[in-house]
């Protein structure tokens, strides 16, 4: 998983040709830190269907706000550098991340 900054974001989200993930995180927020091994193996899985990225919320805080990331963990999906999706909150399972990860990977 790449991670991303506010001064990489629009090269490595907006301007990619392939849908990307991003998964807004932060070091305070435990249910993030426990995602995390699984999200790599996420990313792992559909590695060439799409592209996963993180941000880390406590560096990148106008970034975050910018696309209205309240809540964290949130993984936001971004197509041809428009916001096309997003599941948030400490209630969400791998599983429901997983779900929409195939609904939005390319075929």
């Amino acid at each position: 998983m790449l991670e991303v900054t506010k001064d990489t974001f629009e090269q490595e989200v907006l301007q990619s040709e392939q849908v990307v993930l991003v998964d807004w995180w932060g070091p305070k927020c435990e249910y993030c830190l426990e995602l995390m091994p699984a999200m790599e193996e996420l990313a792992d899985k559909y590695r060439g269907k799409m592209k996963f990225c993180s941000v880390n919320v406590s560096g990148n805080r106008r970034l975050a706000i910018g696309y209205k990331v309240l809540g964290l963990p949130a993984m936001v999906f971004f197509k041809d550098g428009e916001k096309v999706d997003e599941i948030s909150g400490s209630d969400i399972t791998i599983e429901e991340i997983e779900e929409k990860i195939k609904l939005h990977a390319e075929q």
